[in-house]
């Protein structure tokens, strides 16, 4: 059964850090490209970054360049997005995925950046 299963989201004041994690079960996590998509409330599913199933290919959406950045360890066959100078607009539902658009996500783990 294929499943993914995302944690580590929380509360951080802006200019804080989070690292989320996606452990993935049914699949390996090298057989294809990987996504992080989030999802602000009152607003749909946003694309945020993508990681080829080697690890050797990355890619970022413009708003977190420089900022967050996109892992996995195939051996625990797990996903991770590393989130630095979080901003309050990155306040929002965090989903790993199979495809850009959110296909096959997880139940997503809430990240909040307020002070």
């Amino acid at each position: 059964q294929v499943q993914l299963v995302e944690s580590g989201g929380g509360v951080v004041q802006p200019g804080g850090s989070l690292r989320l994690s996606c452990a993935a079960s049914g699949f390996t996590l090298s057989s294809g490209w990987m996504y992080w998509v989030r999802q602000a409330p009152g607003t749909g599913l946003e694309w945020v970054s993508s990681i080829s199933g080697s690890g050797g290919v990355t890619s970022y959406a413009a708003f977190v360049k420089g900022r967050f950045t996109i892992s996995s360890d195939n051996d625990k066959n797990t996903l991770y997005l590393q989130m630095n100078e979080l901003k309050p607009e990155d306040t929002a539902v965090y989903y790993c995925a199979r495809d850009s658009f959110g296909g096959g996500r997880g139940q997503g783990t809430q990240v909040t950046v307020s002070s």
